[in-house]
């Protein structure tokens, strides 16, 4: 059998829908597939923003790969897109005493929860007939994910670079199976930010510059998650206002995020009670014993011990 009549016959047996009520049996919130149509507006919004050095020091962005998703995958003929809500309705303290953790770090590791999930997807997949090939990725990879999430329907790329869906806002993390399988595509989302600007107005930084571009030389979420540098700058210093991992402040004055914004239902995603409100005292003394022992299956070991450090001192001293 030719390789074309394999596609054809691989094709024949899969239903998009039935792949859609996969996933969203598998406990994923949102599902849309998207057809391999990469535009050079796409790489050319990309490339300006590497251009004008916006992606501080984070060089993975660079990577060739996230311009060209068939050097991911030669054969790729879909991305079949995920998303899975991760708000919880714990506030951020008001104290000065207490540090911020962004939403999605507050509990279990998200790529642990959706690589266990795009792993099961992914197999399912595979068996459904011989030759179906799949890859997944969940913020591992060189995929523009917010781009292909638009593309297949599931929300729109916001001013403040976020992913915003009708149903939660943009608390979501996302997720991408790239496949052979030539599936029924969903018509891309219409941008529906309008005239708003609030998280351009609200970000303490100026870190978003113009609408839809961010500078992560001046973002507070880049500085305290990313950046190795022993000391922080200045301006994001004086602007920390208490946080020490992340940063929700376009996320929370959005107002798709307030009037959308519901409550996971998975469970892994309930915050940690240490990472409700811990003592910036206790995080600039942080050894790394503690550390080890605070952060395990937690996406906050990626701050080090010496950067926990860093930040909640930086706030002491502000």
């Amino acid at each position: 059998m030719s390789l074309w009549f394999l596609l054809v016959f691989m094709n024949s047996l899969i239903n998009t829908n039935l792949v859609k009520q996969k996933a969203l049996d598998l406990g994923f919130h949102q599902v849309g597939i998207a057809a391999i149509t990469e535009t050079e507006q796409n790489r050319q919004h990309l490339q300006s923003w590497l251009d004008q050095g916006y992606a501080a020091d984070m060089a993975w962005m660079n990577s060739p790969k996230r311009q060209n998703i068939r050097e991911l995958m030669p054969e790729v003929a879909s991305v079949i897109c995920v998303a899975l809500n991760y708000y919880t309705p714990d506030q951020v303290p008001d104290n000065p005493e207490l540090g911020k953790i962004s939403r999605y770090a507050r509990g279990r590791d998200y790529h642990r929860v959706l690589h266990k999930k795009l792993k099961t997807f992914s197999e399912w997949l595979q068996q459904q007939a011989t030759g179906i090939q799949a890859r997944y990725y969940a913020d591992t990879g060189p995929i523009q994910d917010k781009v292909w999430a638009e593309k297949a329907g599931i929300g729109w790329i916001s001013k403040n670079s976020n992913l915003i869906t009708r149903k939660y806002g943009s608390w979501v993390f996302l997720g991408e199976i790239l496949t052979n399988l030539i599936l029924t595509p969903d018509p891309p989302h219409n941008q529906h930010c309008g005239t708003c600007t609030r998280c351009l107005e609200a970000c303490p930084t100026g870190a978003i510059t113009q609408p839809f571009v961010v500078d992560a030389n001046r973002c507070i979420a880049y500085h305290t998650i990313e950046n190795r540098a022993e000391t922080l700058p200045e301006n994001i210093s004086k602007n920390l206002n208490g946080w020490v991992a992340g940063c929700d402040i376009c996320q929370e004055v959005c107002p798709w995020n307030q009037s959308f914004a519901q409550e996971t239902d998975v469970p892994e995603f309930q915050p940690y009670p240490e990472n409700i409100a811990p003592k910036l005292t206790e995080l600039a003394e942080l050894s790394e014993t503690e550390w080890d022992q605070r952060f395990r299956a937690s996406a906050l070991r990626r701050i080090k011990p010496q950067m926990w450090r860093r930040n909640a001192r930086a706030n002491l001293d502000y």
